[in-house]
């Protein structure tokens, strides 16, 4: 055999075997956990005012949360200098997409968190938030044009291309209501938009087992445009939205077995956020125009205790091990 067609040796095998890197297969679907732990200390914040109890524990749980979120985005940010392109693998799964949306509407609530300590910081973090969220909904259309299958709606749009309004309660607080309302204009189109396409695309085709989980998130626009327009001053639009919120709610929680038929998978994620979101929207809604709404609102952030804790726990203990990642799907840097 001429030397040039000869096969390539293999390498010997290398002892010790090589360690990956650190946080080099940092999987982005732990931003979606850690989100929905950000919404619940939020609700339940609001919850002790509405209800006058004191709210030491919470600020407490919200400072730990609030420096996991830190962690994960400082993991998440040396996992993807280490190789840009990365960061467009992740975008390719449904986790990996859902959980990179999920990392920059951290943002925006931590500065939510912040605004009564630290407003300078707060508002920072949630216009660095904003830039990052923008950057990151680019790259997916990017991912999009090469990924035909990637463009079927679904409900993980909502992430990404109406997700800006989390930032306007945060706004509002921190006296840029003007920048406020232009998002809500904007995202209540996309928001409907992808409403829309979605109810067609579910009379023509039943997401599987596993996907369903994710159709929680559609509750989420709803909850946070309601709270956005409580805070601006639209008040008849806000109560609109809240019944929007209600009616969302209802359906999942009477589909709930159906929902989640496929058993316990880190998709479960999705379903933690947009019940705080809506714990929220009931309150700030209800303390503005109805009282009762008020305390649906607080009890339900209670419930939300419940039902977050133990999703949150079982998907984060699967983080150190490397099971979340093989789970997800994570890319490698």
């Amino acid at each position: 055999m001429p030397a040039d067609r000869r096969p390539k040796p293999f390498p010997p095998p290398q002892f010790p075997v090589p360690r990956a890197k650190p946080f080099s297969t940092m999987p982005p679907a732990v931003f979606a956990v850690i989100l929905g732990l950000l919404g619940l200390g939020l609700a339940l914040r609001k919850a002790c005012e509405v209800l006058g109890w004191p709210g030491e524990a919470v600020e407490l749980a919200l400072g730990a949360v609030l420096g996991l979120w830190v962690f994960a985005t400082l993991a998440m940010g040396l996992k993807v200098l280490r190789r840009m392109r990365v960061l467009a693998e992740d975008m390719r799964p449904l986790p990996g997409r859902a959980g990179l949306a999920a990392a920059s509407m951290g943002g925006m609530l931590a500065a939510q968190v912040l605004v009564p300590y630290a407003p300078g910081i707060a508002l920072y973090l949630v216009l660095a938030s904003l830039a990052v969220h923008i950057l990151l909904a680019a790259v997916l259309l990017r991912v999009l044009q090469f990924e035909p299958e990637g463009r079927v709606v679904n409900p993980t749009w909502h992430l990404s291309f109406v997700a800006f309004i989390v930032a306007a309660p945060a706004l509002v607080q921190l006296g840029w209501p003007g920048l406020a309302k232009a998002i809500f204009a904007a995202t209540f189109v996309a928001a409907a938009l992808i409403w829309l396409m979605s109810a067609v695309q579910l009379t023509r085709r039943i997401p599987p087992a596993p996907l369903r989980p994710l159709l929680a998130i559609h509750l989420v626009p709803a909850a946070l445009l309601a709270t956005t327009a409580s805070l601006i001053g639209l008040a008849d639009l806000a109560l609109a939205l809240i019944g929007v919120s209600v009616v969302l709610l209802a359906a999942l929680v009477l589909g709930a077995r159906w929902l989640l038929a496929s058993g316990f998978t880190p998709l479960w994620g999705a379903l933690t956020f947009p019940l705080a979101s809506c714990a929220t929207a009931l309150m700030t809604v209800g303390e503005a125009q109805m009282p009762v709404l008020a305390l649906a609102g607080a009890a339900l952030a209670l419930v939300a205790l419940l039902v977050i804790a133990p999703i949150s726990w079982a998907t984060l203990r699967l983080w150190p091990q490397g099971r979340l990642a093989a789970r997800t799907n994570a890319a490698t840097a």
